[in-house]
């Protein structure tokens, strides 16, 4: 998988840990995330917010997706960033602070 390997450069394990062991239970996540952001940028948006994607998923799943977390925001972002490079504008990124 190339994001984790992105995503795993400046975060720290305990993180890294959760976040793969989350998206590997649950790829549905991260491909719903993918199509959001997809209809946002063609819908004309130049910023996007994973916390608001985030909070968009929890409504659209019947029952919410148990275990997403909030700290997983960056993760995606960058997940998404490097799989789709042409996106970068679109989301803003800050380092990432060890623990």
């Amino acid at each position: 998988m190339a994001g984790r390997d992105v995503c795993c450069i400046q975060c720290n394990t305990a993180a890294c840990e959760q976040f793969h062991a989350f998206d590997a239970r649950n790829p549905h996540v991260y491909r719903a995330l993918e199509r959001m952001a997809a209809r946002r940028l063609a819908a004309g948006a130049t910023r996007i917010s994973l916390k608001d994607l985030f909070e968009d998923l929890r409504r659209q799943l019947p029952y919410g997706v148990a275990g997403l977390n909030n700290n997983f925001t960056a993760l995606y972002a960058r997940r998404l960033i490097d799989d789709h490079s042409h996106w970068a504008s679109a989301f803003e990124l800050r380092r990432r602070r060890a623990a």
